[in-house]
């Protein structure tokens, strides 16, 4: 696992070296979109290098999307310096939607096309090599030499009130800013692809945000929270055999979610000790709204999804078998039983595919047709008794709706007017 996973985490942490640094000034600014924008536009110029038969990893295609990068991060300079009735994010969100269209129109004419996009998208980051990491770490090195030297204008224009003044040297300051950035991005996106490229552009520097104050703390934490992260997910991608741009953009974002539930709770126990039980009433008449629109819901519409009762019946079983007749119910554990059995069997065949695939275990063409056709029959059995788990289920919801649906609406409306009337006063 080190030896596969020991490159593409040392790419992540050069990403996250250049792109937390960015994403602090990307987020001060407030072009949160500029990242997808200009990666788009790189796209659009590694697509126009493949129709005009250039192939993807080749020095053309590059200068192809640095151009066009480097000529949408010029109008970005532009557009921030000069007043006008549009907003920079709205010509952002524009530059981004145009671009994207291109792409379409012209990968359409190119060979393998969905397969482009599909890299554009997601990247090949588990297949970088050390010449790779190199290059781009050199790169990265000289732009982020370039920025240290111009720092003092460069986070006077992103953290102060510089644009006020106007004036060329705001423009230029601004273009070496996009410029450096179109090259970051133009070089980020051919080896990470766009999703991966804008997490760790916005997430790190985002969670930094809500913890930390000033630009040197803000980027020791972006920094340290974008190495832990690329290493969390990276290893979610080995352990389960997932799509490892896809696995590690999850898991930004799961970071992103758990750093601001974090800081609303704490924000909500300061509130509590200083106000006392007053504090949490919003809270409870979101909670008893919620209540009351579940128990509606399920009262109304019995057969769609409940994923709250899903999970309360999974944790205590007995809340969907008490709706069930005894024949029901044995069918119910006969098919948990079967499925259990099933999801046993079809982990090891997993397992051993998993292997196969990462190069640990090696078998032959007709063990390989063999261990598909296990893995489609197991699944497709598995697939008949979950149908018929889901047909109790339905059975079981027609007759909650009137024993659980009906009492949470009236409790959940009773405890809004009360919470109300409270407030009211």
């Amino acid at each position: 696992m080190i030896e596969l996973l020991a490159l593409p985490f040392l790419a992540c942490l050069v990403l996250t070296g250049i792109h937390a640094y960015l994403g602090l000034h990307v987020l001060a600014r407030g072009v949160i979109f500029v990242d997808l924008a200009l990666a788009q536009v790189a796209a659009l110029g590694l697509t126009v290098a493949l129709l005009a038969g250039h192939p993807p990893a080749s020095a053309a295609a590059y200068w192809y999307a640095l151009a066009f990068a480097v000529g949408g991060g010029l109008l970005f300079a532009l557009t921030r310096v000069r007043q006008a009735p549009i907003p920079q994010e709205a010509i952002i969100g524009v530059v981004y939607a145009v671009s994207a269209a291109l792409t379409v129109l012209v990968v359409d004419r190119a060979p393998q096309g969905a397969e482009h996009i599909k890299q554009l998208l997601v990247g090949s980051i588990l297949t970088v090599s050390a010449a790779d990491v190199a290059s781009l770490a050199g790169l990265y090195a000289a732009v982020g030499l370039v920025h240290w030297l111009a720092r003092g204008p460069m986070l006077a224009i992103s953290f102060g009130n510089s644009r006020e003044g106007g004036g060329r040297r705001v423009a230029v300051w601004d273009a070496l800013f996009y410029v450096s950035f179109a090259l970051v991005i133009t070089s980020s996106v051919r080896l990470a692809g766009v999703l991966l490229v804008f997490a760790f552009l916005v997430v790190p520097a985002a969670i930094a945000a809500l913890l930390a104050r000033g630009v040197g703390a803000r980027l020791a934490l972006g920094w340290s929270t974008g190495g832990l992260v690329s290493a969390l997910g990276l290893l979610a991608s080995y352990r389960w055999d997932l799509p490892t741009g896809a696995t590690v953009v999850a898991a930004f974002g799961a970071a992103l979610a758990v750093t601001a539930a974090a800081r609303g709770a704490r924000a909500a126990s300061a509130a509590v000790r200083a106000r006392g039980a007053a504090a949490l009433t919003p809270a409870g008449l979101v909670l008893a709204a919620l209540v009351a629109l579940a128990g509606a819901l399920l009262t109304v519409f019995p057969a769609m999804d409940h994923p709250w009762l899903d999970a309360l019946e999974r944790a205590a079983p007995t809340v969907q078998e008490t709706f069930l007749t005894p024949t029901e119910r044995r069918v119910r554990r006969e098919s948990l039983e079967a499925i259990a059995r099933g999801e046993g069997e079809l982990r090891g065949a997993r397992a051993l595919q998993q292997d196969v695939a990462w190069g640990t275990r090696t078998l032959d063409d007709a063990q390989r047709e063999q261990l598909r056709q296990f893995l489609a029959g197991r699944s497709e059995i598995s697939a008949g008794d979950r149908m018929v788990l889901g047909t109790l289920r339905g059975k079981a919801r027609q007759r909650q709706r009137y024993w659980i649906g009906l009492p949470l609406v009236g409790a959940g409306a009773g405890v809004l007017l009360m919470l109300g009337r409270r407030r009211g006063r």
